[in-house]
């Protein structure tokens, strides 16, 4: 049996980057919270401003890693690891703000369910987001919660295995159950790690109560880069399609919800929604097919460049 909730040690997990501005923001909405993490860890890739200065003096833990070292699967199994006496530990990022002093401890209460591996919060559109990165956090994150179990994956299909580690926990137990993070992603070691969970018997909660604002407003180039990262990463993983169904019918889902929100509240942007959706598409065939190109072309294409440094074939 797990520990009850009271008495559960709980730790963060936090990559950071150059925070900037929005890092005292961001630091003054933590220390806010109702329910304060046990062990505190910033995972910093060698930062070349005051977010390290800033984390150590609200008690965060500090391991600095060389920029190059960073991938979002090994990494976060890094501090995993370090936190290893935890029984869930919560991951953030810098640019996730909580909206709210009991974020962290709604998200935290999913565990109370002895059945939940992971648990994820809702992600709001920051402030000043444009309508097409408002739609896209309204499309993903809806106002009512779900708790998802391998079953459900004839209903929503690769939507099961969604999760954000933008804001997510897990019980550690579980995660340790399904081997971890993989430690040499691209992206998406989130979604890795929630069809393992599921696959193995554990749920995954979205917590729709608890909330952050994150967002990006992708340029087009950026949009891109994503997507055929995207590509490589379920090529890469083949079985998560093979168990929960392709990405192609989400897309469409997407798309078409994106057009009756822009044409209400933006039609002026559907030409570019348009455009974006094209280069989504070219991107993820790209990456899917990457393994034909060379790697040079691979790390131009690639939003995460340094991932093709590796001894990669």
């Amino acid at each position: 049996m797990n520990k009850p909730l009271g008495i559960s040690k709980v730790g963060l997990i936090v990559p950071t980057l150059n925070a900037g501005g929005l890092w005292e923001t961001w630091l003054e909405a933590f220390g806010q919270q109702t329910r304060k993490p046990e062990g505190l860890l910033l995972i910093d890739s060698s930062s070349g401003d005051n977010t390290v200065a800033m984390a150590r003096a609200q008690g965060f833990e500090v391991r600095v890693i060389p920029k190059p070292a960073f991938n979002h699967g090994g990494t976060r199994q890094w501090g995993v690891d370090l936190l290893a006496d935890m029984d869930i530990i919560v991951f953030l990022t810098q640019d996730a703000l909580l909206a709210s002093p009991d974020a962290i401890e709604k998200l935290v209460a999913e565990f109370e369910d002895g059945q939940v591996g992971a648990a994820y919060g809702r992600q709001l559109p920051h402030h000043n987001a444009g309508p097409i990165a408002a739609h896209a956090r309204l499309f993903n994150y809806p106002a009512e919660s779900q708790l998802r179990s391998l079953k459900d994956r004839k209903r929503f299909g690769i939507k099961t295995v969604f999760i954000s580690n933008s804001f997510a926990a897990y019980r550690t137990s579980a995660l340790m159950q399904v081997g971890g993070f993989p430690v040499d992603t691209i992206m998406n070691e989130d979604t890795f790690v929630a069809g393992r969970m599921l696959i193995s018997g554990w749920k995954i909660a979205y917590c729709a109560d608890a909330q952050v604002f994150h967002s990006h407003d992708y340029n087009f180039r950026d949009e891109f880069k994503r997507y055929f990262d995207i590509g490589v990463f379920h090529t890469t993983t083949s079985w998560l399609q093979r168990i929960f169904g392709g990405a192609s019918g989400e897309g469409l889902r997407f798309v078409v919800s994106e057009m009756r929100y822009l044409f209400k509240h933006a039609p002026w942007l559907v030409p570019s929604a348009l455009l974006r959706t094209g280069l989504k598409w070219l991107g993820f065939k790209l990456g899917a097919l990457h393994w034909g190109l060379p790697k040079t072309i691979r790390r131009n294409l690639s939003l995460h460049g340094t991932y093709w440094f590796r001894s990669l074939p």
